[in-house]
């Protein structure tokens, strides 16, 4: 088995599994529907190929919480352009300034693939909505010959430089991953977030059990991002500094 790695870091995510009419929520995590997607966009499966989509989907998913970020609402209203009538006030939730590791587990030949179709992909990827692009490139390499939870255990922390300034270094980091064959879930969870079909007329998803775990927090010290340095808070560290 090999695992691909993903970084999730924006100033907004929202990964919604359940929003309903003018209430749309966001899970405290990227949901697997929300990751597979990206992954198909990428690789540039069209809505309505759900052949080429259950390759994706039948892959493992884990997702490790980094930094939680803080929820936020938003409101939103519209107008038809040809009558200009007003559409319901809508209710938009997001997660700001969170970061997530996400890792799926399966084929070497397919994770290949989709590794090289993040570097170059086909449709911009983005963090569960279109208006919530991520801040870096989104992945973190492919690892041979492992399991997603021995990747999740060894990836650096990739909390921001200005979270790490301002929150104690956590003991361990929280894991939702899928249950194995033969393991008893426990205390699982179920979401209704397995992608079946994303074709536009006619969205269709399964349910799906979620085991709740921790790995120690892996080099606490180093990590963060690997493709930039760049801290956009530091300046206002330096003014907190000089004004105290």
């Amino acid at each position: 088995m090999s695992v691909l790695a993903l970084r999730l870091a924006g100033p907004l995510q929202s990964w919604g599994a359940s929003s309903r009419f003018t209430c749309r929520t966001t899970e405290p995590a990227p949901t697997k529907s929300g990751v597979v997607g990206l992954l198909a966009a990428a690789a540039g499966i069209e809505r309505g190929d759900d052949a080429r989509l259950a390759a994706l989907a039948a892959l493992r998913f884990a997702v490790r919480i980094d930094q939680p970020g803080t929820r936020i609402r938003d409101f939103h209203t519209a107008h038809h352009g040809d009558t200009g009538t007003s559409m319901p006030l809508s209710e938009r939730f997001y997660l700001a300034d969170a970061v997530f590791v996400a890792a799926l587990e399966g084929d070497h030949t397919l994770l290949a693939g989709l590794h090289d179709a993040l570097r170059t992909p086909a449709y911009p990827p983005y963090l569960g909505r279109r208006s919530c692009p991520p801040s870096e490139p989104v992945e973190l390499g492919l690892h041979q010959d492992t399991r997603l939870e021995d990747v999740l255990k060894s990836l650096p922390w990739q909390a921001s430089p200005w979270y790490r300034k301002r929150h104690p270094t956590p003991q361990t980091l929280t894991v939702l991953r899928e249950s194995t064959t033969g393991e008893d879930p426990g205390t699982a969870d179920v979401l209704r977030d397995q992608p079946v079909s994303f074709n536009t007329a006619h969205r269709r998803h399964a349910l799906r059990t979620v085991v709740t775990t921790a790995v120690p927090t892996p080099n606490p010290a180093g990590g963060g991002s690997p493709h930039s340095t760049h801290d956009p808070f530091a300046a206002l560290d330096v003014l907190e500094d000089e004004s105290t």
